[in-house]
């Protein structure tokens, strides 16, 4: 066969287009979401975070999880914790942002090395089930909960201070009446990453000629 194959392979292709599109949609508006409703989102984050501690410390205590393991997970998310202080303002010089996104990859490193070769068994196995080794389900629910979901959930939230734009009513220096504007808006660092990347994108339609703006287009 020949013919099939070509089409699997541009159903794929599609089918990953359009997975792209919506996650960055979402992600779009879960970043306009937390932009309208920022006390929430703040408090929110904050109990996300102690309840994922908790279920570090339950994971720990009663299935038998790597003590050293589970203690770099809840310092990890004591760290992200950090980065509420001035939620949803952050500066990506900050030492405190820089920690926190380089434990997230040492979490998955860690983590990740850990089920990979199935370390599980020389640790206490769970009381209720002792005989047990976990799942793929369980390991990818893990890591998309105890994992990813709160830098994820904090990089969709967080707003770049340099990404602070003046907007109605801002305050301009040098500028006569600025006085009287408002406040300053943000904009979510993922916001900045889709329209940076909707821009990159135009500009390489206008160069190969697909935008005309004189037709309209």
């Amino acid at each position: 066969m020949w013919i099939l194959p070509l089409v699997g392979y541009i159903g794929l292709a599609l089918g990953f287009g359009f997975l792209t599109l919506a996650i960055a949609s979402g992600l779009y508006y879960l970043s306009e979401l937390v932009e309208e409703h920022t006390v929430f989102a703040k408090k929110f984050l904050t109990r996300l975070i102690y309840a994922v501690i908790s279920v570090q410390v339950l994971l720990c205590l009663i299935d038998g999880f790597p003590f050293w393991l589970s203690l770099l997970s809840i310092v990890s998310h004591v760290v992200y914790l950090g980065n509420m202080r001035r939620f949803p303002i952050v500066k990506l010089s900050d030492p405190l942002f820089i920690t926190s996104c380089g434990l997230v990859l040492l979490n998955h490193w860690v983590w990740f090395t850990h089920f990979s070769t199935s370390t599980l068994m020389s640790y206490p196995a769970s009381r209720y089930d002792p005989s047990s080794l976990p799942t793929f389900t369980e390991i990818a629910s893990y890591f998309g909960l105890c994992v990813w979901l709160v830098p994820f959930s904090l990089f969709v939230s967080l707003s770049a201070s340099d990404n602070v734009l003046p907007t109605m009513g801002s305050e301009e220096p040098g500028m006569p009446g600025s006085a009287a504007q408002g406040k300053n808006k943000r904009q979510g660092m993922v916001k900045v990453l889709v329209d940076t990347i909707r821009d990159w994108i135009g500009e390489l339609g206008k160069l190969a000629g697909w935008s005309r703006p004189e037709r309209g287009f």
